[in-house]
């Protein structure tokens, strides 16, 4: 399985984009981000996203890691 390491909040965000979602607001330090039919997704923009909360918000979003992965390039 690929690896989630060394992503930013603003490249997952980009990336999540690219499925659909689109970027309501900022909150604090956090994107929110929408689609109608699915769960909202709140990705913290920081330099480095911990690789877990990638993990959940992809699963959130049903979608592969495979797929974000290829979204990111």
């Amino acid at each position: 399985m690929p690896k989630l390491t060394n992503i930013s909040g603003k490249k997952a965000v980009k990336a999540f984009l690219k499925f659909g979602y689109v970027h309501v607001h900022t909150s604090g330090d956090h994107a929110i981000l929408q689609k109608p039919g699915s769960p909202t997704l709140s990705i913290p923009l920081h330099k480095e996203v911990a690789q877990f909360l990638l993990k959940s918000q992809v699963k959130r979003a049903e979608i592969s890691i495979r797929d974000l992965i290829q979204a990111l390039k």
